[in-house]
């Protein structure tokens, strides 16, 4: 695994000053960098300060933002047997970096868990599934489940997840949260969805609070 890119990138927390609890592994989108998401370490901290808050560059430099924009795979919107290689690839970078952050904060993957904006909800989702030993959840917005076809016969943990869509999102449409919650249920994973109105390809406050709420039950172990 040594010839898998490292990943670097902002990081907050704990909030308390004390010894970490949790870990929230934060995966942006298409075209953006890991200081696009660290800005919900803050706010999440008033719910989980004792929780540390990463969110790494992803390693590859985005043709379309190439001023500090950053994607995980490239082939991210139509049907491609190449992304769902590429989704593998990145998959492995993500757990290797999981893995090292889990050692580096003496925590376990029942301390930790998975938060995604777009193609990192996709990414988040795929390896959040995947793991040896499940995290405590996997928080998804504005995003979609990679190859649906292929989680039955894949799946080995099935942690809680939350799924969080804009209902005027022209980018992924809010239809794609039903469907993965769908196919999610289907597989034995206990999944939420929240609707939000009005709200595009992001993340607003109802967002943010309802997130807040749902990794600290996870957390907790409800």
């Amino acid at each position: 695994m040594s010839d898998l890119p490292t990943l670097t990138g902002p990081s907050f927390g704990p909030d308390s000053g004390g010894t970490a609890k949790q870990l929230v592994v934060m995966l942006h989108g298409y075209g953006a960098n890991g200081d696009d998401l660290i800005g919900l370490a803050q706010p999440l901290a008033q719910i989980l300060p004792d929780a540390v808050f990463v969110s790494p560059n992803a390693p590859f430099p985005c043709q379309a933002n190439p001023f500090g924009g950053f994607q995980w795979f490239d082939v991210w919107q139509g049907e491609s047997s190449d992304r769902l290689a590429e989704v593998r690839q990145a998959s492995a970078t993500v757990n290797a970096y999981i893995d090292g952050e889990l050692e580096r904060l003496g925590l376990e993957d029942r301390q930790l868990a998975l938060l995604g904006f777009s193609q990192g909800t996709m990414l988040s989702l795929h390896v959040g599934l995947r793991r040896a030993s499940a995290p405590a959840g996997i928080l998804g917005y504005s995003g979609r489940l990679e190859s649906p076809e292929l989680l039955a016969d894949e799946i080995t943990v099935r942690p809680p997840v939350m799924l969080v869509h804009g209902e005027e999102d022209a980018m992924l449409s809010v239809d794609l949260m039903a469907q993965a919650a769908a196919r999610l249920t289907e597989c034995g994973v206990a999944v939420e969805t929240h609707r939000c109105p009005g709200l595009g390809h992001g993340i607003d406050a109802d967002g943010v609070r309802l997130g807040a709420g749902f990794l600290s039950v996870a957390f907790s172990g409800g």
